[in-house]
């Protein structure tokens, strides 16, 4: 699909993540020996960072900053791409199809999804992207 690109936010319709949001960092249109269909591997937020105020102290706002992130092979069908891109330089090739054999690989992965998120909404830009939908 030519709209279902690098960088594209879209939302998980079914599954354990169904309603999350995530980001595509590799499509394959063909599919895989292992996945011969349709799909992508994105990263997304299983658990949003909390709504934070001045009043907190600089602690708490940290702790409730954090994202916990996710990395997965999704089936296109079970994609709805919204109309906004994110744009993730140090994603660049941190996940592939090799990721997903081993799972300290895929555990490392994570860190590193979860420290590009959190600088992200640190930075202020995405807004959008960091609070849950509500539906």
């Amino acid at each position: 699909m030519k709209f279902l690109k690098v960088g594209r936010v879209a939302i998980i319709t079914q599954g354990r993540y169904a309603g999350k949001k995530i980001v595509i960092l590799q499509p394959l249109d063909t599919g895989s020996k292992s996945h011969p269909f349709p799909h992508a591997l994105v990263a997304g937020i299983e658990r949003y960072p909390s709504s934070i105020t001045r009043r907190m102290s600089k602690s708490r706002q940290q702790k409730r900053s954090k994202v916990k992130p996710f990395i997965k092979v999704i089936n296109y069908t079970h994609l709805m791409p919204t109309r906004y891109t994110l744009e993730l330089e140090g994603l660049k090739g941190v996940v592939s199809n090799e990721t997903f054999k081993e799972v300290s690989q895929r555990e490392e992965a994570k860190k590193v999804v979860k420290k590009v998120l959190e600088e992200r909404y640190a930075s202020g830009k995405n807004r959008w992207f960091f609070t849950p939908l509500r539906f």
